[in-house]
């Protein structure tokens, strides 16, 4: 099964946080499971780190090359996604999060989050 990582989980794993939920956890050990990363995350982490925030503190470079190297896949934004969240109810404002809902339906990835707002679109979420 193929997983779209939301951006605080990535953090979380690459900063190997004890707030990384079990559940994650065992998703990312299954040999099985191809584990991607949106390109949506790393353009925030390096507009948020740049703005000095705390909680994003890698270098989105640094990040990224971690992450490839690790094996998960990279998802490119597209028209598409672009697109596609216009048609999303409000229920999150934050424009990061509802383009990585739009790729999880646009690309049929289900995406891993531990944020219960973002769960609740109707979309291939994983609550974790």
């Amino acid at each position: 099964m193929r997983f779209l990582l939301d951006t605080h989980l990535l953090l979380w794993i690459a900063d190997r946080s004890p707030r990384l939920p079990a559940a994650a956890r065992a998703v990312i050990e299954d040999a099985t499971a191809r584990l991607m990363f949106s390109v949506v995350s790393i353009w925030e982490v390096a507009i948020k780190s740049g703005l000095g925030r705390h909680d994003f503190r890698w270098e989105a470079h640094t990040l990224r090359h971690g992450l490839l190297d690790a094996g998960y896949a990279e998802l490119p934004i597209t028209g598409a996604h672009a697109v596609g969240v216009a048609t999303l109810p409000r229920l999150h404002s934050d424009p990061f999060d509802r383009i990585l809902v739009v790729q999880a339906l646009v690309d049929e990835v289900t995406l891993l989050t531990a944020d219960p707002l973002l769960a609740r679109y109707p979309a291939p979420i994983r609550l974790v």
